[in-house]
């Protein structure tokens, strides 16, 4: 299917679910927006990949995350030479098993996504130490990008966009579950294809490598 632009995503909708009327349009941005969101959270692709690079101040065992973060690839400490130590991904809660003192500091070894915005790093960071952050971010919106405009999501990933936002108008509609599940199911055969693209089952030697680094739990 060729891609979509945000005015063609919408029109599809509508066509497809023989809707045009007012409350449901007013939906549309709603119906895309939750769409993104499913694929961004269901695989991760390479090309929403960044670094960013931060201080964290001694004493505070929160580190804040970039206002487009999604999920975490690595976090590591750079020291005045560039050496990098990488953190491992731990939950929240053997964070706080492994340092329940918060005054228990040092160079930190570990880190959990504490919420939304925040890691908590274990141990407490005993300096101003710079830390990078690789990470899985949160792209623009179609719904942001004007009628004519496109995005990587609707342009590489055009079926698993229309048919997820099928779903969501489906439901809306509060259309009979099978014809629901019609559309779930090919937004489920969508996102297999968009994962063999974006996560491909790569034996090289850096691609185990560079999976995210987490240690047991």
């Amino acid at each position: 299917m060729a891609g979509f632009t945000y005015s063609g995503l919408k029109t599809a909708i509508q066509n497809y679910l023989d809707n045009d009327e007012t409350t449901f349009t007013n939906t549309l941005d709603t119906f895309i927006q939750q769409t993104e969101e499913r694929i961004l959270k269901s695989v991760q692709l390479p090309v929403f990949r960044k670094n960013s690079t931060g201080s964290g101040t001694s004493g505070n065992t929160y580190l804040a995350t970039p206002t487009d973060y999604l999920s975490p690839y690595s976090l590591a400490v750079v020291d005045s030479d560039s050496n990098y130590t990488y953190l491992l991904l731990k939950h929240v809660t053997w964070i706080r098993d492994y340092t329940p003192a918060v005054a228990t500091t040092g160079e930190p070894l570990y880190y959990a996504q504490f919420d939304d915005d925040t890691f908590i790093l274990a141990p407490t960071p005993n300096s101003n130490f710079t830390f990078e952050l690789h990470y899985f971010y949160r792209p623009a919106s179609l719904t942001a990008a004007g009628d004519s405009g496109t995005t990587w999501l609707s342009t590489n990933a055009s079926n698993a966009m229309l048919y997820g936002c099928l779903v969501e108008g489906a439901i809306f509609m509060k259309t009979a579950p099978d014809e629901i599940m019609i559309y779930e199911q090919k937004f489920k055969e969508a996102l297999a294809t968009l994962k063999a693209l974006g996560e491909s089952k790569d034996v090289r030697d850096e691609s185990r490598y560079d999976n995210v680094r987490m240690a047991p739990q």
